[in-house]
């Protein structure tokens, strides 16, 4: 079951929270693209098929829809919570111009952070929110198209999962390769061809982004948090954490802290009027 709720609208944009409560590994029926989007995960992963190309949505990679663009999903993962936010021609074309585009889109810890920013800010859409989808878009469509071979995104998607999923091998490099039956050459080199990123930093970004879960929430133990999160000592989270997201804990506990409550159920209906 999906829900899609319309929680804010403003000069040619419109930003929705899609809920889904699948949990199924076969596809869907195909569905065809309805104007120019951009969808981020906030919680959860699932999987989307178009153009004959597989690819995993999580909190670190989001994706891009072009109108007309026939879509399925999988969901092996169970249920997720995504941010979709829809363009139209006009202001797409004034964001993204004829810049090329990248599949998937890796969102490092400031698009993460733009993202939380943006699903707080509904309540000021035509400044703050724009504001947030300012940086999101140009974020997505900053970095070069990736070229990966079907072989990488498969070894790339099953490392994920794992680390995803906090399988007792996704503690170590040699030791996930071994769970996935390649070298770890081999699982090392793929990362950057299919995400543009190392599999130490994706690794490091999920640990990032369950860090801005708990500070989102209030959490205020900073050394209990990097224990939780497996990091060495609350000053190897600090480091890490500004590497990312460019400020530290402290910072980004009182940012997103003061920012609007999270969007509930009692949002208004999906409206396309502002389109």
């Amino acid at each position: 079951m999906r829900e899609a709720v319309e929680v804010a609208a403003g000069a040619g944009f419109a930003l929705s929270v899609v809920r889904c409560a699948d949990d199924h590994r076969g596809w869907s029926p195909p569905e065809v693209a309805d104007g120019h989007r951009l969808v981020l995960v906030r919680r959860g992963r699932f999987r989307r098929r178009s153009r004959g190309v597989v690819a995993d949505a999580d909190p670190a990679v989001a994706y891009l829809a072009s109108p007309g663009e026939e879509e399925q999903f999988a969901h092996p993962a169970g249920g997720d919570v995504c941010t979709s936010v829809t363009f139209s021609a006009r202001r797409w074309h004034q964001l993204v111009a004829d810049r090329p585009l990248q599949a998937p889109v890796y969102v490092d810890g400031r698009l993460d952070l733009a993202h939380r920013r943006a699903v707080a800010s509904v309540t000021d859409p035509d400044f703050a929110l724009a504001e947030q989808l300012l940086t999101l878009v140009g974020g997505a469509v900053r970095s070069p198209v990736t070229r990966a071979r079907p072989e990488d995104r498969a070894l790339v998607s099953e490392a994920r999962s794992a680390v995803a999923a906090d399988h007792p091998s996704a503690a170590g490099l040699f030791s996930l390769a071994e769970l996935l039956g390649v070298s770890p050459y081999r699982l090392s080199r793929a990362f950057p061809r299919e995400l543009g990123v190392s599999l130490t930093r994706y690794r490091n970004r999920v640990r990032v982004g369950r860090a801005l879960d708990r500070l989102e929430a209030g959490e205020r133990e900073l050394a209990r948090l990097a224990a939780d999160l497996g990091f060495a000592d609350q000053a190897h989270l600090t480091r890490t954490v500004r590497e990312h997201a460019g400020k530290t804990p402290a910072a980004l506990r009182r940012l997103l802290t003061r920012d609007s409550p999270p969007i509930t159920h009692d949002a208004r209906p999906i409206t396309r009027d502002a389109l």
